[in-house]
């Protein structure tokens, strides 16, 4: 049995082809250029199933079930993007306008729920119950599995963890708040705090990973100093982790899932974030004598997560 997902983002437009084992048999992309309107993303999303399709040799008869994962709070029950700014669409019945496209009846989901969805039932929370993932980016993501369920909210637009406060009149947020877990845990927020020492520490070897070009800042520009011994890439380190923790630990108090995993770009540094992290927790949770504890694990889908998640919402 096939499915299709699709991953809905900013810059590009994935689709996929899952078989029951969730592997990806074929594949098709297109850049997302949402400027153009949602009339003409749809046309381009709707290419790019029948290429994916086509790609796995099968019709979209053989397809079983579709699903596309989208940013923004999604009205689930009838396909509706309700707000999602970074596409600047809003009300845009993206079920309708597949439906009139491809004649195929699609699930619509937050593109965080999706990527949650897909490391529960393939990735990092595979086997549990309660789960939870939030996603370093731009922002912060995240995506709420309580018994098997996606947890949304009463108005589409629960699990948004990256807004929650972790400094009350901290820096500023894109949501219009300060102090939020998305403005100190983000890859946004971590290369800022990498400027900021650097700007510090002139003699920093973090200067010359970036070819003294504050531009070429990445999220891994910390990290490497500080593997290098650099004590300004060392400091950005531990001050970005105790940011990171602090809201993993609240979201583990509020939910206490049986997993939460980590995914995004700077997921890729591994063991030097996860560790410090589930060590912060350990070190700082309320009760020692919890009989089972949150495991903190590193996202294992990668890019692949919302596909999955998304063929397989509605099943």
């Amino acid at each position: 049995m096939y499915r299709i997902g699709v991953d809905l983002g900013g810059t590009n437009i994935a689709v996929g082809v899952v078989d029951e084992n969730y592997n990806i048999i074929g594949r098709a992309k297109r850049k997302t250029n949402a400027k153009r309107g949602a009339e003409s993303v749809c046309d381009d999303i709707a290419a790019a199933i029948r290429e994916a399709a086509e790609e796995s040799g099968l019709s979209l008869d053989d397809i079983a079930s579709f699903g596309i994962g989208t940013p923004g709070s999604v009205d689930t029950k009838n396909g509706i993007i309700k707000s999602a700014g970074n596409l600047q669409f809003f009300d845009v019945n993206l079920k309708e306008m597949l439906k009139e496209r491809l004649g195929k009846d699609f699930t619509v989901e937050n593109d965080g729920n999706a990527a949650a969805y897909g490391e529960y039932i393939a990735g990092a929370g595979k086997g549990t119950e309660n789960f939870i993932a939030i996603t370093l980016g731009t922002g912060v993501g995240g995506g709420i599995v309580i018994g098997g369920k996606i947890y949304t909210g009463s108005n589409f637009a629960g699990a948004e963890l990256g807004h929650m406060i972790i400094n009350m009149n901290g820096e500023y947020c894109t949501c219009g708040k300060h102090g939020c877990f998305e403005a100190y845990a983000s890859a946004t927020a971590l290369i800022r705090q990498t400027i900021a020492k650097m700007n510090k520490y002139p003699d920093s070897v973090m200067w010359e990973l970036c070819g003294k070009d504050i531009n070429n800042v990445n999220g891994k520009t910390a990290f490497d100093a500080n593997r290098m011994g650099d004590k300004a890439g060392k400091e950005t380190i531990d001050e970005y982790i105790s940011y990171l923790a602090t809201g993993v630990s609240n979201i583990i108090s509020v939910f206490q899932p049986d997993v939460l995993c980590i995914g995004g770009g700077i997921s890729g540094e591994g063991e030097a974030l996860i560790n410090p992290v589930a060590n912060y927790f350990s070190d700082v949770k309320s009760s020692k004598k919890v009989g089972k504890a949150t495991k903190i694990l590193a996202a294992r889908l990668g890019n692949d997560a919302g596909i999955i998640g998304a063929a397989y919402m509605n099943v």
